[in-house]
This record gives structure tokens, C-alpha cells and sequence, in this order.
């Protein structure tokens, strides 16, 4: 969950200072800057769910069509440090409102996390904040400034002409997904930038997904290949049970081994039936009520 809320600085109402205690309470973690140039500096993955929280906050602005215009970690709170917690943006200062009926030119932000149409003075929009994050996430990732000169001069040269390093150690040892999200947003033209969105799309900023073990993957092949052959089974069984040519009647005489007289349970009217091809086989049952002292064949006179 990714909370905006404003910071107003200058002269403030009673309601303003309420608000600024109510923030820095629910921010005790503090500025993530500090994390970045830490010796526990942030795991890629924390990154990745910061960085997904960030865009989230930022998606939200431009769809109301406001730009920021100041995003660096010094702007970015956490509610905890330890365990990491969530992301608050704040400090809106230098935020704006864009139209796409009227263009805005300033010269504003930090001189490490400006975009190169700030210093030629063209026009800002919503690909401006774009630049800040490809910038963020580059720090929060190396814990390095991409385009930190000896001064501010430099520092604009190297916006200018973007001048940045993709060869850092820091960067080598990260997914390369992690380079290609940082590449996306470091463009020079503002159309060339991903927008928020895209960024929420990129494959590094997506869950990975679940392998299954291997012997849940075994267990699962076995699964899916037993099936088929269950199923052929069933069906030779089928075309073995099918009679070949034409189907005739069959008495079948069902007998326990007893002595003495005997009752046929089914009426002799069928004795008498002719046999015919096109008719299913009949069956006839035959129930002896005293037990064989020994083993004896039945009488011929029982089997028809």
C-alpha cells in the first residue's frame, strides 16, 4: 500500500502541523537515502518492492496529472527499518499540475535527479519524473549517484549528455533485468521513457514463479502419462469385449454343488425360445437346496 500525502513547508496552519506529526510518527523508519549509503545497504529484492510501492505512488499522480518533480530518496519515508516496512512519498513542493492544453517550462529539482529537458528549458511532463526514478533506481541499487560531477556544472554536463556507467561492480553482480529496467527510463528524449505503468509491467519488477520440486515434478509427469494409458486400456478392453459376427443366444447355468432335488428359479418358457442371431444373450439360474456330500457332475438333463 503506497500512502501520498503532502508536506508543507513554510508558514503552516494548526492543521498543517498536525499532519506533518501524523507523517513523521507513521515514517519512523526515515528517509530511504539512508539505507542507500549505509553499510546495510538495500537487498535487490527490497528494492524491487520499494520500487514497485514508488511506481504505484507515481502511477497514481500522473493519472491525476501531477508531476512531482523532486523524486530522490530524501523524499521517499519508510514507516519502519527494521523489519523493512512501506514506502511514503513526500515533500511536494515543487509538484505541478500538467495539461496537455498548455506546457510547462521550469528550471526546478535536485541537480543530481533532473531531467535533461529541465536544463534545456523545454517542456515538463510526466516522462520528467520518469528520469528521477531511473536515477532513484540506480542509488538504491549501487548506493552510487550516476551522474554526480565535482560540481553542479559537471553534474549538468553529464545530465546533458548522459554521461552515466552501466559498468559499475555494484551494477554487474544484479539481475540483468535490473539494467534493463535503469536503461528504459535513462533516455534522453522524454517519448523514448517507459511510463509508470510500463515500469509495473517490466520483468524484473514480476514475482518469480514457483518450481515445483523435483519429485513433485516427477510425481505430476507420472500423473499425466498414466492417463492416457488408463484410457487406452479401457478402450482395448471395449474392442475385445465387441462380438465378432452375428450374436446368439447362450444359456448360461449358474449351479452351487447340492444334492437332491432341484427348482429351476427362472420359468421354462425359454427353453422352448428358437435361437436367434439378433438376439442379447439370455441367462438362466438354477438353485440346489441340499448340500453334496462329495464332489458330483450335475445331470446332463440340467444343461441345455
Amino acid at each position: 500500500m503506497v500512502l501520498v500525502e503532502p508536506v508543507c513547508e513554510g508558514e503552516s496552519s494548526h492543521s498543517d502541523l498536525n499532519l506533518c506529526d501524523r507523517l513523521c510518527f507513521s515514517a519512523a523508519g526515515g528517509e530511504i537515502f539512508n539505507q542507500c549509503v549505509s553499510d546495510e545497504a538495500f537487498s535487490e529484492e527490497d528494492v524491487k518492492r520499494l520500487m514497485r510501492q514508488i511506481l504505484e505512488g507515481v502511477s497514481f499522480l500522473h493519472q491525476n496529472n501531477v508531476v512531482h518533480l523532486d523524486l530522490k530518496p530524501q523524499n521517499i519515508l519508510l514507516t519502519s527499518s527494521s523489519p523493512l516496512g512501506d514506502i511514503k512519498i513526500v515533500d511536494f513542493g515543487l509538484s505541478r499540475m500538467v495539461s496537455s492544453q498548455q506546457e510547462l517550462r521550469e528550471i526546478m529539482g535536485t541537480p543530481e535527479y533532473v531531467a535533461p529537458e529541465i536544463l534545456s528549458y523545454e517542456p515538463i511532463s510526466t516522462a520528467t519524473d520518469m528520469w528521477s526514478m531511473g536515477v532513484l533506481a540506480y542509488v538504491m541499487l549501487t548506493g552510487l549517484s550516476p551522474f554526480l560531477g565535482e560540481d553542479k556544472q559537471e553534474t549538468f554536463l553529464n545530465i546533458s549528455q548522459l554521461n552515466v556507467s552501466y559498468q559499475e561492480e555494484e551494477l554487474q553482480q544484479l539481475d540483468p533485468a535490473a539494467l534493463s529496467f535503469i536503461q528504459m527510463l535513462l533516455c534522453k528524449r522524454p517519448q523514448d521513457r517507459a511510463t509508470a505503468e510500463q515500469c509495473l509491467q517490466h520483468p524484473w519488477l514480476q514475482a518469480p514463479e514457483k518450481i515445483l520440486p523435483v519429485k513433485d515434478q516427477e510425481a505430476s509427469t507420472s500423473i499425466s502419462t498414466s492417463e492416457p494409458q488408463s484410457s487406452t486400456t479401457a478402450a482395448g478392453d471395449e474392442e475385445q469385449e465387441e462380438p465378432e459376427g452375428p450374436v446368439v443366444e447362450e444359456l448360461i447355468v449358474m449351479a452351487a454343488y447340492t444334492l437332491g432335488k432341484c427348482r429351476q428359479s427362472s420359468s421354462s418358457s425359454l427353453e422352448t425360445e428358437v435361437l436367434d442371431g439378433k438376439k442379447k444373450p439370455i441367462s438362466k439360474c438354477f438353485k440346489f437346496e441340499e448340500p453334496f456330500s462329495k464332489l458330483q457332475e450335475i445331470p446332463g438333463e440340467f444343461i441345455y
